[in-house]
């Protein structure tokens, strides 16, 4: 027998632990080479664990949702296996004894074509799939176990609760609510409907990405000295020139022209102009960098995350949209690398996705400042003596006022504020 260890990817030095997410494979389960094998979710990203040959699932060592380490041994897989057959040796489990022992003997004749088949023992539910069945009132004879000797994982239970939650129910004329959209705070078999049901609680421990957005909301509040200063942007302008270019820029480029690209380049402008803006404290001394690196808040089903694009003084609008788009679509895939969330010198936040009209967006530390956008309106508007109506956009700036001045922000808000409005100062660096 060749056994081949599974073990935890190394985590990034500040990254102590993670969580086991739910093993897609099984003991007993053919492995192909490179095959994913489970997930593991730190503070910052989720990473997936391939297999490093082919084989068969051996032992499983840590279960869905355990705590683990940097280069922990989780699993194994017997390259000399079949599928099917059990892949170790190690003596078996307490309670897969105590279902052998309840077993007929080996030397039993087997029974009769006529004779009735013996009952089958209830199947054995691991404690967290146990806590969730009785929770949601599912029996083990609902559930069809997939663990080590037919065992109920939490896995399993929770993909019984789901079914009978979405199997049709007797008609009634009582009048029932609309879902409400899904959240990544909410468990996806947590219905408005089963909220209100009897007044239950239903306690759901945070993820550690969850955990980890807390924590850094609760030192940017409480660490730093954080005021709003407050714009408004006539978007016309940038309107106007992404109508008039965007099918000529989405064939020449290949990629759709939107508007953060726009939000990003009048960040950058402002940057330029006030360096204090994307400065840092530390201790007692102010880090000016000599880079943009601008991070860009994105809602993925985990979650808030906020990846970075690099050196944008060295990118074009193209380079821009392309690059927030692949962010997108690795924080809706779970893909996102640590690399990807680490460092930063000012963020943006688009509240306007969601229909937000005005916000104070919270300082992502170490960094200084943070730009809130908002969505776009027609709203009255005075030019030339008259009211208009034109498409405007509440832009929102925190700042940390311990080495931002009142003075430095309005200005840098004006900045982009002008930028906006004139988008050839953008292109011409006026």
């Amino acid at each position: 027998m060749a056994l081949v260890e599974v073990k935890v990817p190394q985590l990034s030095e500040s990254v102590s632990e993670a969580t086991l997410l739910q093993w897609k494979k099984k003991t007993g389960d053919a492995v192909a080479r490179d095959e994913v094998l489970v997930e593991i979710e730190t503070d910052k990203v989720v990473l997936e664990v391939p297999a490093s040959a082919a084989g068969v699932m051996g032992e499983i060592v840590m279960q869905d949702g355990s705590t683990v380490t940097s280069d922990q041994l989780i699993a194994k897989i017997d390259t000399d296996g079949k599928t099917g057959a059990t892949a170790t040796a190690s003596a078996p489990a307490p309670a897969a004894a105590a279902a052998a022992e309840a077993a007929p003997p080996a030397q039993a004749p087997a029974p009769s074509a006529a004779a009735p088949a013996p009952s089958a023992s209830a199947p054995i539910a691991m404690p967290s799939a146990a806590k969730i069945m009785a929770e949601n009132d599912v029996s083990g004879e609902q559930v069809a176990g997939t663990g080590k000797d037919g065992r109920i994982t939490k896995g399993d239970a929770l993909g019984a609760v789901a079914s009978a939650a979405a199997r049709p129910q007797p008609a009634n004329l009582t009048p029932t609510r609309a879902p409400a959209p899904a959240s990544p705070n909410v468990p996806a078999n947590l219905t408005a409907d089963a909220m209100l049901d009897g007044r239950t609680d239903q306690r759901v421990p945070m993820s550690r990405l969850r955990q980890r957005v807390a924590e850094r909301l609760i030192q940017s509040q409480s660490t730093a000295a954080i005021l709003t200063t407050f714009n408004e942007v006539n978007m016309a302008p940038v309107m106007e020139m992404r109508n008039r270019y965007k099918d000529r820029f989405e064939k020449e480029h290949g990629v759709k022209l939107g508007f953060m690209s726009f939000f990003v380049k009048a960040a950058l402008y402002a940057l330029k102009k006030y360096p204090i803006v994307n400065a840092s404290v530390d201790g007692t001394d102010i880090v000016y960098h000599g880079y943009f690196d601008i991070g860009i808040a994105v809602s993925s089903p985990r979650g808030l995350v906020v990846p970075i694009l690099r050196n944008v003084d060295q990118m074009s609008f193209a380079d821009i949209e392309k690059a927030i788009g692949e962010f997108a679509n690795k924080a809706k895939e779970g893909k996102l690398a640590i690399e990807d969330l680490t460092g930063g010198t000012f963020s943006i936040s688009n509240g306007g996705t969601f229909g937000s009209m005005l916000s104070t967006p919270i300082i992502n530390p170490p960094q200084s400042a943070i730009l809130g956008v908002h969505a776009t309106k027609d709203r009255p508007w005075v030019e030339n003596g008259q009211v208009v109506i034109r498409p405007v956009n509440y832009l929102a700036m925190s700042y940390d006022h311990r080495i931002i001045d009142g003075r430095e922000a309005v200005l840098a808000l004006v900045a982009m504020k002008e930028a906006l409005e004139d988008p050839a100062r953008i292109l011409l660096d006026l």
